[in-house]
């Protein structure tokens, strides 16, 4: 059984609805926290000064849309191999590129990795190359394949049991993508509204109003748009962005297998089902150096949890037939949301 969650001492049983009820279906009306707070007996304002505290104390990341994976542009999983000596030195480097949104050490040879999203391929290539030339370090690039799951919403209860009824309910078949699928192509219109939601709401009573001006539209037209995008799965959830390691999720492995491509799709799905996985997808292999194409990411409160959790579901999956390893996460250099469009894009279309 998982160990029960230890959360901060300012979680009290009011915030902590507001973090995990939240994290989807977040109300995309005009005064949302009204609804909210309506929900948890509380008033408006209580609930935004709530939100800006766990903001401050870094439980919550933002408030806003989390997009679907190269539904917008480019994106790929990358890594390299830092001499151990280098290693602040380069993640420095990674770190301070606008395009990664992720950045962390793991326990393998490959010690660095990151995510690189961007508008285009051209770009995501551009980001890659400057790395592999500011730092010495080649950068294999392991694009995203198929996806079996992909959230990154964090049920707190003990046990997990709403992620558990969720996954139990869902058909999910998985999504294939294509090599060199770079998203959508939208009005320059939509585009200047998800560059402005990259970042989240803005904490206040109309919050919808606030994104509506910085971008020129009236708020009923936001609403309709991101209603919509949530119908077609451009968004894939609206809601509370949490920071797993702060709520104390403090362990996490990325667990990879060598999978025959024949079965690689029926055993994602199966992964995909189990309540202890957090994100399930297919990912190019990089041969000769990297031949794993089957992953998964579990989180956990310790170590030993997610170990436990990856040989019973690796055991009753049979998984542990096909070469595999486990990358532990051992430093966070960065965490922040993924950023397809930045003001050039826009201005470039």
């Amino acid at each position: 059984m998982p160990r029960q969650l230890v959360l901060p001492e300012a979680v009290d049983a009011t915030a902590f609805r507001l973090l995990n009820e939240w994290q989807r279906d977040f109300p995309i009306v005009a005064r949302p926290f009204a609804r909210i707070a309506e929900a948890v007996g509380s008033s408006e304002d209580e609930v935004l000064v709530a939100y800006r505290q766990m903001m401050a104390q870094g439980l919550v990341s933002r408030v806003g849309a989390v997009f679907a994976p190269r539904r917008l542009g480019a994106s790929a999983l990358a890594a390299l191999a830092a001499p151990p000596e280098r290693l602040e030195e380069v993640a420095a480097r990674v770190t301070r590129e606008p395009s990664i949104n992720h950045n962390y050490q793991r326990e393998h040879r490959y010690n660095l990795w990151f995510v690189v999203t961007a508008a285009s391929r051209a770009q995501l290539d551009e980001v890659v190359a400057g790395i592999e030339r500011d730092t010495g370090c080649a950068v294999i690039v392991l694009p995203l394949e198929e996806e079996f799951h992909i959230d990154l919403g964090f049920d707190l209860k003990q046990g997990g049991q709403e992620r558990r009824a969720r996954r139990a309910s869902a058909a999910g078949e998985p999504i294939a993508l294509a090599n060199g699928d770079e998203g959508c192509r939208l009005p320059e219109g939509d585009r200047q509204l998800i560059a402005a939601l990259q970042g989240g709401l803005a904490l206040e009573q109309r919050p919808f109003a606030r994104l509506a001006a910085n971008v020129g539209l009236d708020e009923s037209a936001v609403i309709g748009h991101i209603e919509a995008w949530l119908v077609e799965g451009l968004i894939r959830r609206f809601g509370v962005v949490v920071r797993h390691h702060e709520l104390g999720l403090e362990a996490n492995a990325m667990c990879v297998w060598d999978v025959p491509d024949a079965e690689v799709s029926e055993l994602g799905r199966q992964l995909a089902r189990e309540a202890a996985v957090t994100l399930c997808y297919r990912r190019s292999r990089v041969l000769p150096d990297w031949p794993y194409n089957l992953f998964c990411m579990i989180h956990g409160s310790a170590r030993e949890e997610v170990l436990a959790a990856r040989e019973d579901i690796a055991a009753r999956l049979g998984l542990d037939r096909h070469p595999h390893a486990v990358l532990f996460s051992c430093r966070r250099f960065k965490q922040t949301g993924a950023r397809y469009l930045g003001t050039r894009d826009v201005a470039n279309v």
